[in-house]
């Protein structure tokens, strides 16, 4: 059978064996409704509480600023959608290239006549324009949200979330962050940066699919987005996901004991890699900032477009190798990346995007490329 060379880790995350095992409990003998008073309902809800304090503690968080979620997309639609229904804002200040999951947002409330929306400008090298932000939020009367996100992951490019926060506050501007891409795979501080909502998503750190993260700061006092029972004390309606949360909680605590030594090697990975398409395809160039401010697993490659680049995804799945697309416009139904438009609308490119975690090796990049020569 052949070997598959996964490359795709800011899709997804292979499941972390200890995670497995630190859920395989709760999906057997510990069964019980973390609602029910009896003792099986109390196990389970003393294990939901104490992944709380957990992930709280890690991201120097209160655990009552913790609400678990399905997924980081259900996160990033509660705290917009409350920023402009609880919160007043009438105003909504975001950027071309964020995940869909923040772009359909806001344009449905935009659409639906419930905010005002501006995008804010990005540099040639696909940061976000702080002067150009301040100049948004300083030219707006009412109050404003501001949702830019900490990592965009298509190029990888980091925003600075301190700068970003800081300018919310001279403005009086809500700021919701999407950390999808960062929360496990960066230190955090919630209690001394200057942000309202982050969204976060287990299954991008090692952990299971299916279980999100709000953090809601605690000066912030929104209404449901989910109605019916009370769990997540009283904000998210819903029997919860008991074997995903311990999961996400788990991984969370592995991914920080182990930051250090795992983000060096996946960073010298990305640059590895770098170095051997240069020096082995003529006409590569990156997107986005990759060797400045970027997310250390994720690598941006655009390839000369000829008859056998185009169809370079299909060649690389039949060669046992998983990366994902991110040209500016391809044929047919796919519209191509949103991202890659916004920052690079070149039709002569074909670009791909490479993500590595803590499993991928300088063996596995040598394949790739060698593999990449013979198809361009």
């Amino acid at each position: 059978m052949q070997q598959r060379i996964y490359f795709d880790n800011a899709a997804t995350t292979s499941l972390d064996q200890e995670v497995l095992e630190a859920m395989m409990p709760y999906l057997t003998e510990k069964f019980g409704n973390p609602s029910s008073i009896y003792s099986y309902g109390r196990e389970s809800r003393l294990a939901i509480e104490n992944a709380r304090k957990s992930v709280a503690k890690i991201l120097n968080a209160h655990p009552a600023e913790i609400f678990f979620t399905s997924c980081g997309t259900e996160a990033s639609n509660t705290a917009i959608t409350a920023s402009v229904r609880d919160l007043g804002c009438t105003h909504i200040i975001s950027s071309p290239i964020e995940h869909h999951a923040t772009l359909h947002t806001v344009e449905y409330l935009h659409h639906n006549g419930e905010a005002s929306l501006s995008y804010v400008q990005l540099l040639p090298n696909g940061h976000v324009d702080l002067e150009n932000l301040e100049q948004l939020l300083a030219e707006t009367e009412g109050k404003t949200l501001v949702t830019l996100m900490h990592a965009n992951n298509e190029i990888g490019n980091l925003l600075d979330v301190h700068a970003v926060g800081n300018l919310c506050k001279m403005y009086g501007a809500i700021f919701h962050c999407d950390t999808v891409q960062t929360v496990g795979h960066y230190p955090f501080d919630l209690r001394n940066t200057p942000v309202h909502f982050i969204s976060a998503s287990a299954h991008k750190f090692h952990g299971p699919k299916g279980v999100g993260m709000l953090y809601i700061n605690e000066n912030v006092k929104i209404k449901p987005f989910i109605n019916g029972g009370s769990q997540e004390r009283n904000m998210r309606a819903g029997t919860e996901n008991l074997y995903g949360i311990v999961g996400f909680a788990r991984a969370l605590e592995l991914a920080t004991a182990h930051y250090e030594a795992d983000s060096a090697a996946v960073k010298s990975l990305k640059l590895y890699m770098m170095e051997q398409l240069k020096k082995n395809i003529r006409g590569v160039s990156f997107n986005g900032d990759p060797i400045g401010n970027s997310l250390y697993t994720v690598l941006s490659v655009s390839f000369p477009k000829t008859e056998k680049s185009e169809m370079i995804l299909f060649n690389l799945d039949m060669a046992g190798i998983c990366a994902s697309g991110g040209s500016a416009c391809t044929s047919g139904a796919d519209q191509g990346s949103h991202v890659i438009r916004a920052i690079n609308n070149n039709p002569n490119q074909v670009t791909v995007r490479f993500s590595f975690s803590k499993g991928n090796t300088k063996t596995e990049v040598d394949t790739v490329v060698s593999k990449l020569k013979e198809l361009i």
